[in-house]
């Protein structure tokens, strides 16, 4: 098993251009996402993610609940037009009273390619090996669990927006 990176995959059955603007539109993402943001998706960003239980799920919203009102900073990295969006975080930066903001981030790359089957959507954080050992099993198992739950939540997310 490798530490350092968590790697997801799914496969969503919109075109490329929906589900393009599902992940880089703040607006939309956070929707999804569980998340508000003061911005836009810009290369070089440096962003406020208020958490914000998702709209899309129930049991996922009420998992968000406690976190709600957190806030972190995003650093927008790279926004490729339907093929990647990246950004810097901090992992798991949920804990009452502590300052994240001198721990190092991890890098989260969303990565797209169309096939013939749908858009397969790609999620990797990467660079847990650099979070402070005591807090990094609990940020790699929390944020494990987490990417997995979002990626049923887009896929929700754009079956209840196809409807709309």
């Amino acid at each position: 098993m490798n530490s350092d990176r968590i790697e997801k995959e799914v496969l969503l059955k919109a075109p490329l251009d929906r589900v393009w603007r599902a992940i880089s539109h703040a607006e939309e993402f956070g929707q999804w996402f569980g998340v508000r943001f003061d911005g836009p998706f810009e290369p070089g960003a440096s962003l406020t993610g208020v958490i914000t239980p998702t709209a899309v799920d129930d049991d996922v919203a009420k998992a968000q609940e406690p976190h709600a009102g957190k806030a972190d900073t995003w650093q927008i990295v790279a926004v490729e037009p339907q093929r990647r969006l990246a950004f810097r975080w901090h992992p798991y930066g949920v804990e009452d009273g502590v300052d994240y903001s001198k721990e190092p981030t991890t890098l989260v790359e969303f990565t797209l390619e169309d096939t013939a089957d749908g858009v397969l959507l790609r999620i990797v954080e990467s660079g847990f090996l650099a979070i402070p050992v005591e807090r990094r099993q609990s940020a790699f198992q929390s944020n494990s669990e987490g990417w997995s739950a979002q990626t049923e939540l887009i896929r929700k997310y754009l079956a209840l927006s196809e409807k709309v």
